[in-house]
């Protein structure tokens, strides 16, 4: 089984503010990448998992990827 790329789309809803994201990120499938979402968000941005609404998890090729850590951990 190999790495994929995931592009989540979602919305982050605090009592003083609602915002939208998009994000992408490497797992080997979609819970992963929705784990390692909510492990990102809540360690550097202190957003609680009952905080964030994903809209969309999408598998993406390694041509549509706009990250450029993402690329470079692809390419390597």
């Amino acid at each position: 089984m190999s790495v994929k790329i995931f592009r989540i789309k979602g919305i982050i809803t605090k009592p003083d503010y609602t915002m939208s994201f998009s994000k992408e990120v490497r797992a080997m499938n979609r819970n992963d990448a929705r784990e390692t979402l909510y492990t990102n968000f809540g360690s550097q941005h202190r957003v609680k998992r009952r905080n964030l609404k994903f809209t969309s998890i999408k598998e993406i090729s390694i041509e549509e990827v706009t990250d450029d850590t993402i690329l470079e951990l692809s390419e390597g």
